[in-house]
């Protein structure tokens, strides 16, 4: 299930240094930056082997996870809060704010092929 970091931040007079060093779980391989959102929902899946961190390096949004035995949602509000996504979590953004850039580290190049849209299937609560 996806979890959430607490990135170091060192701040004084001068202002804030978030650092991304030696916390995320796997070697970054790609950036990549989601921003101008209107009020469409972003993701709608899950990956083969790719690790993600996402980071809401401004304004806020929130991410859905569904990881086929448990549902959370995430909100990023702070630069120093990162969302570690792994890839069995089935995943969506939204809620965007006017001003959000979501930045999305990435364990792997892209590749199609390592996406998977098909949501899990919903779990019926059945009493027995």
């Amino acid at each position: 299930m996806a979890s959430l970091i607490n990135l170091k931040t060192f701040t004084d007079p001068r202002g804030n240094l978030t650092v991304i060093e030696k916390v995320v779980p796997f070697d970054i391989k790609r950036i990549f930056y989601i921003y101008g959102v209107d009020e469409s929902e972003r993701g709608g899946h899950r990956h083969v082997e790719t690790i993600q961190a996402a980071i809401c390096i401004r304004g806020h949004c929130v991410i859905y996870n569904n990881n086929g035995h448990g549902e959370s949602s995430f909100v990023l509000d702070s630069p120093d809060k990162c969302l570690i996504i792994n890839p069995e979590d089935w995943h969506t953004m939204h809620s965007f704010s006017e001003d959000a850039i979501l930045m999305v580290l990435a364990s792997a190049y892209f590749d199609a092929k390592d996406y998977i849209h098909t949501p899990y299937p919903m779990r019926l609560n059945v009493a027995v």
